[in-house]
């Protein structure tokens, strides 16, 4: 089968065109940048991957289905020929997972508004370290998965996926993971996010509403037991309900954490007994994406979790862009940390986090308000008051041309309701700039970098500068 990927740049949707080339397909794409580190392993796995729009080119190309990426929209040059040609099927990026990649195989659905990526990455490992020679898709860059973010496993093995609230494709709105038929569907918790797609949180627990209503009735929902949200949704009787957390009442609960400078330790109680991690990961939250993670893989083995090893967790150390560091002064005492976060609750946890993690030292927070929700005012209370954990909060340029005063992430006002702790700025050079100033090589300093794009790369300038002292 020929296939075509239009926006084959994107992590998932890169990852997906290798996988459909390991299935025996031809794959081709396009897209208007050509970056890395998907660039490389796009050219590493053979596909061929051109830069820019061309209808002529696909057209050449004749493939049998065209996979229209989450990011393209109409009046994209190759997206209008297919329409208006009629000669070729197209279909979203979650249809070609669920038909190509997943199909038959028991899928084990990670989803939620925070940890998705990292509660994927260790459902994935434990199956590994377990026997299991599972399949999975993960939206970021595994540390401890040798094949990176994606790999086909056994036809007969489970599919792990991370299963995003997110629309499916400019012609479906369904969230996608309803593309991904969940045998066991994990929820890490419910928020109010994608305020592009999502009116209010009500709206947000109507889709996990839908989600919840495919699972196999032979499966099971693995939920956290401490989020009012979750619990707020309907009864699920054609299928198990795992309760993981905090709360004695929970099915899985996490007890005796303890977070001890480079890391932590907990138990899980079940009903068959109690395992002790410790493990390299900070953070309750992280403990929780772990006690997930495990819950899952032993639902989708037919085990308890009392019989799966989790023993290879002291050894795992997380996905890249989570509390990464990259870049130290040879002393050590300024630290440069890249993280995702770009929900105010992610925010406050990896915050508090590195508070634990670094008692003895300031923390400057850098935020770029850039995902769709981050660049409007909607939740911007909610993300002050998370940055005000930070000893100093640097917050860049706000990329929305396309939204009016009033809905727009106030860098100024933001600056102004925190006199000397906050600073606006309307340029990210103009931030690296004041931050480079305001350093004190001489005090124990974390500066942490918080977006979901790139930061214009001050992140990395920063720490190649630090790096040199």
């Amino acid at each position: 089968m020929k296939i075509y990927f239009i926006g084959i740049c994107g992590t998932a949707t890169g990852n997906v065109a290798i996988l459909t080339k390991r299935l025996g397909h031809e794959v081709m794409g396009s897209d208007s940048g050509m970056y890395e580190p998907m660039k490389g392993a796009l050219a590493n796995a053979g596909v061929d991957a051109r830069e820019g729009w061309s209808p002529v080119r696909l057209d050449s190309f004749c493939p049998d289905l065209v996979v229209v990426g989450n990011a393209i929209s109409r009046m994209n040059a190759e997206l209008e020929f297919v329409l208006s040609c009629g000669k070729y099927e197209y279909t979203s990026l979650p249809d070609l997972i669920g038909r190509k990649l997943i199909g038959k195989r028991k899928s084990l659905t990670i989803s939620g508004t925070h940890g998705k990526t990292t509660t994927t990455s260790l459902a994935a490992y434990l199956l590994r370290a377990n026997g299991i020679d599972a399949g999975w898709l993960v939206g970021g860059i595994p540390a401890n998965l040798p094949e990176g973010g994606s790999n086909l496993g056994s036809p007969d093995a489970p599919f792990v996926i991370e299963g995003d609230e997110y629309d499916s494709a400019f012609f479906d709105k369904r969230s996608k993971f309803i593309h991904y038929r969940p045998y066991v569907l994990v929820v890490n918790n419910i928020e109010f996010d994608h305020a592009d797609i999502f009116r209010d949180i009500y709206d947000v627990k109507r889709t996990f509403t839908h989600v919840r209503r495919i699972v196999n009735p032979n499966g099971a929902i693995v939920e956290n037991g401490d989020d009012e949200n979750i619990a707020s949704l309907e009864p699920t009787p054609w299928t198990r309900r795992i309760r993981v957390g905090t709360g004695r009442d929970c099915d899985v609960v996490i007890k005796d954490f303890v977070q001890s400078g480079q890391s932590s330790s907990f138990k899980l109680v079940s009903a068959g007994g109690e395992k002790a991690v410790e493990w390299p990961m900070q953070g309750e939250f992280n403990a929780r994406n772990a006690a997930m993670a495990a819950a899952g893989v032993s639902l989708i083995m037919g085990r308890k979790l009392i019989d799966i090893d989790l023993s290879s967790l002291a050894k795992f150390t997380g996905v890249k862009r989570r509390q990464e560091v990259i870049g130290a002064t040879k002393d050590a005492k300024v630290i440069a940390v890249e993280d995702f976060g770009h929900h105010p609750t992610a925010i406050r946890l990896t915050l508090s986090s590195l508070r634990q993690k670094y008692p003895d030292c300031l923390i400057y927070a850098c935020f770029e308000p850039r995902s769709n929700t981050a660049r409007t005012s909607i939740l911007q209370s909610d993300f002050e008051r998370s940055l005000e954990l930070a000893d100093r909060v640097y917050i860049g340029q706000v990329k929305a041309n396309r939204l009016s005063a009033g809905k727009k992430f106030d860098v100024s006002a933001a600056a102004q309701r925190h006199p000397g702790k906050f600073f606006a700025f309307d340029s990210n050079g103009a931030l690296l700039k004041s931050l480079e100033n305001d350093v004190d090589f001489s005090r124990k300093t974390v500066c942490v970098f918080f977006s979901n794009g790139s930061f214009d790369d001050i992140h990395k300038t920063f720490a190649r500068e630090i790096s040199q002292r």
